[in-house]
């Protein structure tokens, strides 16, 4: 069996000490807020697209075109380009020193330039042709109401349009990727954590003001939110740079591809740009089979958004403070300490995502409800959109723990495990998507229902073969057993609690208007927060007071950069 950075067990030495957990909590805690402040503007800008543009026809246009260069996005920014380059980083700064690791951020940066950029043209040159192998479904080929097409006939040709318009945004937060990778490596997280706040700012405010201009320029409406992204995305980049000279960063026009820091790199990079982004993959191949019926791909994209908020709360912040330290820890040998870090982040993941899960279920329709029934989004739309939003919230434990378990891979330089489970389960995804889809007759329900049922078998899937790895072993399986019995006790009666006060109240004051479905929901949430601490405390969860005690004000000169 192939050896591995740790596999010497140091267990003499004693396990890091209980502040090694609090900060990486308290780390978690800050790219939380950053994280927050992303995703809530990001449901803004969801709340924008729905009331400007109809479901199944614009929106499905605007969504797919999206899609494509984001799905890129998403392995870059959220995944193997961040992940491969901050283990990359630790372990090269840890040998050669922090001029070594600047070098190494130089060459990574240049070569994402050039590769990215030219992916970038290609996209351009070939919307056309990625637009008609990917959404191959007749929902697609329906025209564009007469006198609104601004000269393009069809929603198919809307979608190359605007799939040209919005290829940039690609290189834009590449770029930015790299720059939150070497701010991450030198332990500032805050800055990172807000820059996709950033993106969401720029996306809704220049893209509200060309929805209105574009017509005016004979332009249709969604070229205008079409250009608001590429601007998002520059403001994006713009945002960390300040923090990276400060972190000390100098930009050299240095490219080498011998380097053998760079090469480390794109060892990791390669396998796992599939690996990291499995999820988002499955998604995409979602978005194809859903372009077979008229409205599947907003529903299920705006769903799917919804998600997005736990997801980057809990998971992406988890796992951007996780990382570093496993990597480190790799580096050093410290097989103790990479196993209680490890253990300590997936734990974090169920306390928190196990809840969230059961109060999407149960408050499914009043959720969307409240942030998306306005303007062309109607009662219908909002019946669909709950319903795939039930099914994706079966897997958002699976869809957040699945990144940690790949920081583990990616801290011990392997990324073969994590391939060969990604590949497989995009096999399963799209095969289950034709299953339920084409012999069973679902709807987008059914694309919902295919994604998380796959993600969670890679999350279990990762977990076997992590444990089983050379110098690994036991990674806290008892104890994280343990809470996830717990958790889940606590939210199945949180989750009753808050779905029969919603439906007293709803009973009681009707759904009619926005005052009534946020004192509905938010009143809905506070009596469920308040069973679920009462629970977890008769339960025995210690781990909730460790995380309350972590997040509590820190003394002065201690702020975490």
């Amino acid at each position: 069996m192939a050896s591995s950075p740790i596999e010497k067990n140091v267990s003499a030495e004693p396990p890091p000490p209980e502040s090694t957990t609090t900060r990486l909590t308290r780390s978690a805690g800050l790219v939380s807020v950053g994280v927050m402040g992303s995703r809530v503007l990001g449901l803004v800008r969801e709340q924008v697209l729905a009331y400007l543009f109809r479901p199944g026809v614009e929106l499905d246009a605007f969504k797919a075109a999206y899609r494509i260069p984001n799905l890129l996005r998403d392995l870059f920014a959220e995944g193997a380009l961040s992940k491969a380059f901050v283990s990359s980083f630790a372990d090269v700064e840890h040998r050669e020193g922090p001029e070594a690791g600047i070098r190494l951020a130089n060459v990574v940066l240049n070569v994402v330039l050039l590769a990215v950029g030219a992916a970038t043209v290609a996209g351009i040159l070939c919307s056309d042709f990625i637009v008609a192998h990917m959404f191959f479904g007749e929902g697609f080929d329906v025209p564009l109401p007469a006198g609104e097409g601004y000269g393009l006939a069809s929603k198919r040709e809307l979608t190359v349009h605007l799939t040209r318009i919005m290829f940039p945004f690609l290189l834009l937060v590449s770029v930015a990727a790299v720059v939150m990778g070497i701010l991450n490596a030198r332990g500032r997280f805050g800055v990172p954590a807000w820059a996709s706040a950033f993106f969401n700012v720029g996306s809704i405010l220049v893209g509200t003001a060309g929805y209105v201009l574009a017509p005016r320029l004979g332009q249709h409406p969604t070229v205008g939110m079409a250009v608001g992204v590429v601007a998002g995305g520059a403001l994006q980049l713009a945002w960390q740079l300040p923090s990276l000279f400060r972190a000390g960063f100098r930009y050299r026009p240095v490219l080498s591809f011998r380097d053998s820091g760079l090469r480390q790199v794109l060892r990791t990079f390669g396998p796992g740009a599939l690996s990291s982004g499995t999820v988002q993959i499955n998604v995409f191949i979602n978005s194809m089979f859903a372009s077979m019926g008229e409205g599947w791909v907003s529903w299920i994209d705006l769903a799917f958004r919804l998600m997005h908020l736990p997801i980057g709360l809990i998971g992406v912040a988890v796992s951007m403070a996780t990382l570093p330290a496993l990597s480190r820890h790799a580096a050093r040998k410290e097989i103790e300490g990479f196993r209680e870090t490890f253990s300590h982040a997936i734990r974090l993941v169920i306390l928190f995502t196990v809840p969230a899960s059961v109060g999407l279920i149960a408050l499914s329709e009043p959720i969307i409800r409240l942030i998306y029934e306005r303007g062309r989004f109607g009662p219908d739309d909002t019946h669909q959109t709950a319903a795939a939003l039930v099914f994706y919230a079966f897997g958002l434990t699976s869809y957040a723990a699945v990144k940690i378990v790949t920081d583990g891979f990616y801290a011990l330089q392997d990324v073969r495990a994590p391939l060969k489970v990604s590949v497989v389960s995009m096999v399963v995804n799209a095969m289950s998507n034709w299953f339920f889809i084409s012999v069973l007759g679902f709807d987008h329900r059914g694309l919902a229902l295919s994604t998380s049922v796959t993600v969670t078998l890679s999350f279990v899937a990762l977990w076997y073969l992590l444990r089983r790895r050379s110098g690994v072993g036991r990674l806290g399986g008892r104890r994280t057993a343990s809470l996830a019995v717990k958790v889940t006790l606590a939210s199945i009666v949180m989750g009753i609690t808050a779905f029969f006060v919603n439906h007293s109240l709803d009973g009681w004051l009707g759904h009619r208007g926005s005052a009534l479905q946020i004192l509905e929901v938010g009143a809905s949430l506070g009596a469920a927060l308040a069973v679920l601490f009462g629970a977890c405390r008769l339960l025995g969860v210690s781990e909730m007071d460790d995380a309350l005690r972590a997040f509590r004000p820190r003394r002065a000169g201690t702020e975490v950069k």
